[in-house]
């Protein structure tokens, strides 16, 4: 299959999927609470299908499958509603009548099926193709290498896949957890490696490239270890690791986030819709647990994203109801507006600013400039 191609088929199923459950968390919580749904629309823009259920809900999928959205019934305050949208209401199935708290679990549904479904991805893949070994875990992993980073000090120093590094200027090395050590403490250094390649003995020479993070330098061999093969688990198992690593991938966004923000990782690393459909296509290349994998991980992105405390956003909205449910009363009406239309704009430019860093990454504006020159 073509790759341009294969990456527009990934890109829609991982987009349409991971948008259809979120939206769906809403429609469940929704009609849990007991507020009609108008409107289950898969994309934006003209409707390419619609039908109508035995409840009323119009399905929609339209011809821009980039979001989605669920329309309660009577989303619309009673100040934003025209004579006739009130006079349509259903009484007891508007989302507005709703005390705080059921607007609030219908609000939160969507990132909750977010974090849900990367749970089962990740059990699936755990419980089929098996878990990946922790790269974080070297404490036993011998010091083999995988892979050598183009242009790093190992590929200058001929290092290659396969081979063990038993010594670093004369120091043992038991374990790749102490080779990073050694390495990370050594920034710019002239090293000798001794290297097991095969059954011979080999000397290489090396100078360590440095790294700079929040002001520090450490040293950089460039090599990936050898982890062991996945291993199946029992689907008990498989669900429990997967709340794990659904866990520990919240905690690193979180982390990265914070970094972002602080300004100790460049902002050009956020990306965007472009991006992810180009990483889509890499792990449909790359096979089938690969591609689930991502969109688990993509998954948890969207959920957390969601709930950022930003007007238009769930995590804005909540924001909102918790300053109701502490007042006693909504949010004026003006603050609300004022709100939504600033979340609107910081939204709009930061996917403005995650497409333009798509497109540097794609090397477009470099073309444009040959191409003007």
């Amino acid at each position: 299959m073509p790759d341009l191609l294969r990456t527009i088929l990934a890109a829609a199923l991982v987009l349409g999927v991971l948008v259809f459950v979120h939206e769906l968390g809403h429609y469940l919580a929704a009609r849990w609470r007991g507020v009609h749904v108008e409107v289950f629309s898969i994309g934006f823009g003209k409707p390419l299908f619609r039908w109508r259920d035995r409840v009323g809900t119009e399905w929609r999928l339209c011809v821009l499958p980039i979001g989605g959205y669920v329309k309660p019934h009577g989303f619309e305050g009673p100040d934003d509603a025209t004579p006739e949208m009130r006079a349509a209401w259903l009484p007891g199935r508007t989302f507005h009548d709703k005390p705080v708290l059921s607007r609030a679990i219908v609000i939160v549904a969507g990132p909750v099926f977010n974090f849900l479904l990367a749970i089962l991805l990740f059990a699936a893949v755990f419980a089929t193709a098996g878990r990946p070994a922790d790269p974080a875990d070297m404490a036993n992993l011998r010091p083999v290498i995988a892979a050598v980073g183009a242009g790093s000090a190992a590929e200058h120093a001929g290092l290659k896949p396969g081979d063990r590094i038993l010594a670093v200027d004369g120091v043992a090395i038991p374990n790749f957890a102490n080779l990073q050590r050694l390495v990370a403490a050594s920034p710019g250094r002239h090293v000798t490696l001794t290297v097991l390649r095969n059954d011979d003995h080999l000397q290489l020479p090396v100078t360590l490239d440095t790294v700079r993070s929040g002001g520090l330098k450490s040293g950089q061999l460039g090599v990936a270890a050898q982890l062991p093969p996945p291993h199946r688990l029992a689907l008990p198992q498989a669900v429990v690791a997967a709340i794990q690593t659904t866990g520990m991938v919240i905690a690193s966004w979180v982390v990265g986030l914070g970094q972002i923000v602080s300004g100790h990782v460049a902002a050009s690393q956020v990306g965007g819709t472009l991006r992810i459909a180009q990483m889509s296509g890499q792990f449909a290349a790359a096979g089938v647990s690969s591609l689930v994998s991502f969109m688990a991980i993509l998954s948890i992105n969207l959920g957390l994203v969601n709930l950022l405390p930003i007007p238009v956003l769930d995590g804005g909205r909540l924001v909102f109801y918790a300053i109701e449910a502490l007042r006693g009363r909504p949010v004026s009406r003006g603050v609300q507006e004022y709100g939504f239309r600033a979340g609107f704009a910081l939204i709009a430019g930061i996917f403005l600013f995650a497409t333009i860093n798509d497109l540097t990454q794609f090397g477009l504006f470099d073309w444009l400039r040959h191409v003007i020159g």
